[in-house]
């Protein structure tokens, strides 16, 4: 079987599987989102009176999804730039998807070296969150 990756830097998932999973010479990272690792906050949600999030901050959580990838790849030994491929799901295009290009590109400037990237607008995921992540990086050795 593959090697399985803890991250403890990053937020423990949200059901039974790792953070990531070494197969071969790539690195294949679960689902990711922006939660904070120390509490579980969603970085930029806010919440009405009984709990319900009423809008959110997409470039928060975007910042906080990246950083929370990129826990991940160092706790299996590889970097930011041994990312090869990442999906991402919003759930709100319409509204987020320009903030959040915005942001990528503040992490990959260079198009020529950022990783290979789809873009898939969902209606939810199973935390309130607006982003999730999708990586397969393949570090060097």
């Amino acid at each position: 079987m593959a090697e399985a990756i803890r991250a403890n830097a990053a937020p423990r998932p949200v059901g039974r599987y790792p953070h990531a999973r070494r197969a071969g010479g790539l690195l294949f990272l679960s689902g990711i989102g922006p939660r904070d690792p120390a509490n579980d906050s969603v970085p930029g949600n806010v919440l009405d009176g009984e709990g319900r999030v009423v809008a959110h901050d997409i470039a928060a959580q975007t910042h906080a999804v990246f950083a929370n990838a990129r826990a991940v790849l160092e706790a299996a030994g590889a970097r930011w730039d041994d990312l090869v491929d990442v999906t991402v799901y919003l759930t709100d295009m319409a509204q987020d998807f320009p903030a959040y290009n915005a942001v990528w590109a503040e992490y990959f400037p260079d198009p020529a070296t950022a990783p290979c990237r789809t873009t898939l607008g969902i209606d939810a995921l199973p935390t309130p969150i607006a982003i999730e992540l999708k990586c397969i990086a393949a570090p060097k050795e």
